[in-house]
């Protein structure tokens, strides 16, 4: 079971439903992602159960991006060894940083998007004209209630400059929030239907012309920190009405000087998630031409 949300084939507004690999059940009287969030963990277990409106055959609709209304996207860094170890070699200046953040009890949170400009599956991502160095990071994502329960899973993907955060990580809100730097999807996986969060393979695979110029594979077993402890350091002083969703921090990252370029198709998969496919291109005028 997956929680999508797409364009209604026979109102062609936005609608969310429930696809169970065959056809999209609509949730009648749920028009947003962000109404469903104000849920309980147990309302929205029986919502979902209870799924009754228009069905469609799952090829038939257009998914978007599972964030709309007042969600926000926010992500967690330096959560994996990996991720501490290409933090430290781009930004020798302030090494420190990262390595002492890496076991602090307070984990690193960082705003990313607003709903808006989240894309979605099939949509393009985007790196800076002015960034020379540029890599996407696949994330397990947290999509959280407006109580800051775990109502479900997503694929995320936090594209980052790496020449912007290298010179100085005062500069990190320029190199990961920018129009064309965050994508999620394909779906939400309920939560009840992932047995063990900590064991679910990602790989990340990067094309270019027709061919594979990037590939690699971890695990969520790698994760340096607990899901619900992410969950509970940004609801610990916020709130979210429409709930959030939480990326949670990468374990694959290309070594230097490896970079994305324009046209690359970026696929990321997490298993009994869902596989994220984006295509980059670069700069803001190329990202606007989308809408």
């Amino acid at each position: 079971m997956q929680i999508v949300r797409f364009t209604s084939p026979l109102t062609g507004a936005d609608a969310v439903g429930i696809d169970d690999g065959e056809q999209v059940v609509e949730l009648s009287g749920i028009t947003t992602v962000g109404e469903l969030l104000r849920l309980s963990s147990d309302e929205l277990r029986d919502r979902c159960a209870g799924a009754d409106g228009p069905a469609h055959p799952s090829g038939s609709v257009r998914r978007l991006a599972p964030v709309d209304g007042l969600m926000e996207v926010w992500a967690a860094g330096v959560t994996y060894r990996r991720s501490r170890e290409a933090r430290v070699i781009e930004s020798e200046r302030a090494a420190d940083v990262y390595e002492l953040v890496y076991d602090a009890e307070r984990p690193e949170l960082f705003f990313k998007s607003v709903a808006w400009k989240v894309s979605g599956d099939g949509d393009r991502i985007a790196v800076r004209a002015d960034s020379e160095i540029d890599v996407p990071e696949p994330e397990l994502g947290l999509v959280l209630n407006s109580a800051g329960e775990i109502a479900g899973y997503t694929v995320v993907d936090d594209v980052s400059s790496r020449t912007i955060e290298g010179v100085n990580p005062l500069y990190l809100p320029q190199a990961k929030i920018y129009l064309g730097a965050c994508a999620v999807g394909p779906a939400i996986r309920p939560v009840w239907e992932v047995a063990d969060p900590y064991a679910l393979d990602i790989t990340l695979t990067i094309t270019r012309a027709g061919e594979t110029v990037w590939d690699g594979k971890s695990s969520t077993s790698e994760l340096n920190r607990r899901l619900d402890d992410l969950a509970g350091y940004l609801f610990r002083a916020d709130t979210f009405p429409d709930g959030a969703v939480l990326a949670t921090g990468t374990s694959l990252v290309p070594d230097l000087p490896f970079t994305l370029g324009d046209g690359d198709t970026v696929t990321i998969g997490i298993a009994e998630v869902g596989t994220l496919t984006t295509t980059v291109v670069r700069g803001l005028d190329a990202m606007r031409s989308q809408a």
